[in-house]
């Protein structure tokens, strides 16, 4: 059984949080195996989210064990988006562990099923990372891209967020070399 979530309002994505997505031991694995779907398939299509062949399913559970150990600390948020009874996409940020970073997080990864992309799924999932850092605190929250990535760094930049750096040909991917893009959107100015 799916125990996901409907379509939002107007037929947009239904968004989860993390206490939602593991609101029981079914609902958990269903997450994980719905997750792993998803950032294998995305990679498998060259993808840039960290991973050159496809992750195993333990090592996406790993990932969303370590995120979700982060938010009940309070330091990290993970979204999640339905549309249907499908999940369609999910993100996270955590915030950095040095000391002197505490009040800034790094949103570390946003993935959105190709099936679903153009549909505001990413935009949705975004605004609420960026609506949950700005609750938690956090004043900056950075992310990176690799450079050929242009849809998600134009909804990067329409949701505020600036290009402070770039790496050039730094992400290899076999032969191939790609910019790595350094954004930031600063939280302590009013929204």
């Amino acid at each position: 059984m799916n125990p996901a979530l409907t379509s939002g309002v107007n037929g947009g994505p239904a968004l989860l949080d993390a206490e939602a997505l593991t609101s029981g031991p079914e609902r958990e694995a269903w997450f994980a195996e719905s997750a792993h779907r998803i950032l294998a398939d995305l990679v498998r299509g060259g993808a840039a989210l960290g991973w050159v062949e496809p992750p195993s399913p333990d090592e996406v559970t790993d990932l969303l064990g370590r995120v979700l150990t982060a938010v009940r600390a309070g330091d990290a948020s993970l979204r999640a988006a339905c549309l249907g009874h499908r999940l369609v996409g999910l993100g996270y940020w955590q915030r950095y562990t040095r000391p002197t970073h505490r009040p800034h997080a790094d949103l570390e990864k946003l993935a959105v099923d190709t099936a679903a992309q153009g549909r505001g799924v990413g935009r949705a999932l975004t605004a609420a990372l960026i609506a949950d850092a700005r609750e938690a605190g956090v004043e900056v929250l950075t992310l990176d891209a690799r450079g050929d990535n242009t849809g998600a760094l134009r909804l990067y930049r329409s949701l505020g967020f600036t290009e402070y750096g770039r790496l050039p040909r730094f992400v290899a991917v076999g032969e191939r070399r790609y910019d790595k893009v350094f954004c930031m959107l600063d939280l302590r100015r009013p929204a």
